[in-house]
């Protein structure tokens, strides 16, 4: 299966492991940029901006979760930190920085491609979404891809973008953790709650007035999440 002209700028120090994940995603199709630490990926990313960026969390120097935070500043693009530790610290920070996902060393090269897919796939067709939401000050237009509060616009990431889109599609009606990994991270098996409820958390930060207090995107104790009409 050949992936023209999709792009993946990796991130990792060790060079061992470097270059066997740039031999298995060449091996898949994708087209692969490797670096070996957090300046030199900056600067490769500016220079040439990549379709998803896979980050190693410990790095020398600037580390995996500050190349994140950079990245944020100026794209929405899919970011995997990679992380040897499923340490519930290191994956929340990671996520908290922007990343969209997460993989734990040692992971299958067949894995790590299906994330990337999934990620990619998120450019889903919006022809059966309606072509503008309202939720009082909320409006979010799937179509366009923007969302605005009070009419001033809001920049989400694509992630939080989808969950927002999904929630909304179904307002008033609670979707579990387990729908929005299937919905938003195009997972057919069993995720990580945690995705879910950082990136919610960062949703609020950003469309919410009082976010420790939500009004739109509320919590439903034991069963997940649910936008208000």
């Amino acid at each position: 299966m050949m992936h023209v002209g999709t792009r993946i700028l990796t991130v990792e120090d060790d060079e061992r492991i470097r270059t066997a994940v740039r031999l298995a995603l060449e091996d898949e199709g994708w087209e692969v940029e490797e670096t070996a630490s957090g300046e030199e990926a900056l600067t490769a990313f500016t220079r040439a901006p990549a379709d998803v960026v896979l980050i190693d969390i410990m790095l020398p120097g600037v580390d995996g979760f500050e190349v994140c935070r950079s990245i944020r500043r100026s794209s929405a693009v899919p970011i995997i930190m990679v992380t040897a530790r499923a340490d519930t610290h290191d994956v929340v920070a990671g996520l908290e920085a922007g990343a969209d996902d997460y993989l734990t060393k040692p992971f299958a090269p067949k894995e790590l491609s299906a994330r990337i897919r999934a990620l990619l796939r998120r450019y889903r067709s919006s022809e059966t979404m309606p072509a503008t939401m309202c939720f009082n000050q909320l409006e979010v237009s799937p179509e366009e891809g923007v969302v605005r509060l009070d009419g001033i616009e809001v920049h989400l990431t694509r992630t939080e973008f989808q969950l927002l889109v999904e929630l909304g599609s179904h307002a008033g009606k609670v979707l579990s953790r387990e729908d929005l990994l299937e919905r938003v991270w195009g997972y057919d098996y069993f995720g990580d709650g945690r995705l879910v409820d950082v990136h919610v958390r960062r949703l609020r930060t950003k469309i919410e007035p009082d976010p420790g207090n939500p009004r739109f995107v509320v919590t439903v104790r034991g069963m997940g999440y649910k936008l208000q009409p």
